[in-house]
């Protein structure tokens, strides 16, 4: 049978798509095979638990403050206005004006408890910020991008907890020990609490949470059905930060 030009490329392409589909199916079909017997890692989901009934043993969990600005290249200025933290104490009162009554236990309402970025599931600093310098990870973290905040401080606004803090000044010049293995801030930018993802990339835990003597700060991925978090998730009663507003904090504390 005789083929005109026209044919023959229409059946050479029809050919060609015949054999791409059949290499693309049998490179699925081998995909699946080796994925079939490999272990799938788990979901992750990075959450704090504090036990405050720990924390009655020791004064504002100093040491995990000390810890989180030494790693961090966090400033200290003599000036309040001009206070940078990630990390500090709240009365137990004021962190939680709504989840107290006069049957409370005295012990726990005179504590100071440790309070940073909630880094809530619907946070809403990062529905406001305009150049998407904050935002959050597929492991929930809310991160901070400080090349691109240009300062307009929505996001300060916008975080019900206080989380963040605006850098008035230069804070280089009041570091007082530098840690080169992690980037200084420059005037005109916010930062906060970033769960210390440049130690879990490490397989490390934070900072607050190594330093904590009494180990009444855990952390832990609530994915892991398994975990420490979810254990003490499952057998002690937590609260959390103005949870009502809808921001699902990822922040618990043990009562």
């Amino acid at each position: 049978m005789n083929l005109d030009r026209r044919t023959f490329l229409s059946l050479a392409g029809l050919s060609g798509l015949a054999i791409a589909a059949k290499s693309s199916v049998n490179a699925l079909a081998q995909t699946g095979q080796r994925e079939t017997g490999a272990a799938v890692p788990p979901a992750i989901r990075w959450a704090m638990v504090i036990d405050i009934a720990k924390l009655l043993k020791e004064d504002g969990c100093t040491d995990s403050i000390a810890a989180c600005n030494k790693v961090h290249n966090i400033p200290r200025f003599a000036l309040e206005a001009h206070e940078v933290k990630w990390i500090w104490t709240e009365p137990f009162d004021k962190a939680f004006p709504d989840q107290q009554s006069r049957y409370t236990d005295p012990a726990v309402k005179a504590r100071l408890v440790p309070v940073f970025c909630n880094h809530c599931e619907n946070p809403p600093c990062v529905r406001v910020c305009p150049t998407k310098a904050t935002w959050k990870r597929a492991d929930g973290i809310v991160m901070m991008d400080w090349h691109r905040c240009i300062g307009c401080r929505y996001c300060v606004a916008a975080c019900p907890y206080g989380s963040r803090s605006f850098n008035w000044v230069d804070p280089r010049p009041q570091i007082q020990t530098l840690n080169p293995e992690f980037p200084t801030r420059s005037k005109g930018v916010v930062e906060k609490c970033n769960f210390c993802e440049e130690r879990l990339a490490r397989g490390e835990q934070p900072a607050c949470v190594a330093a904590c003597k009494d180990k009444s700060l855990v952390f832990g991925n609530l994915e892991d059905p398994k975990s420490e978090v979810r254990e003490l998730l499952r057998t002690r009663y937590a609260i959390r930060r103005k949870p009502e507003l809808g921001t699902d904090p990822q922040v618990y504390y043990l009562v």
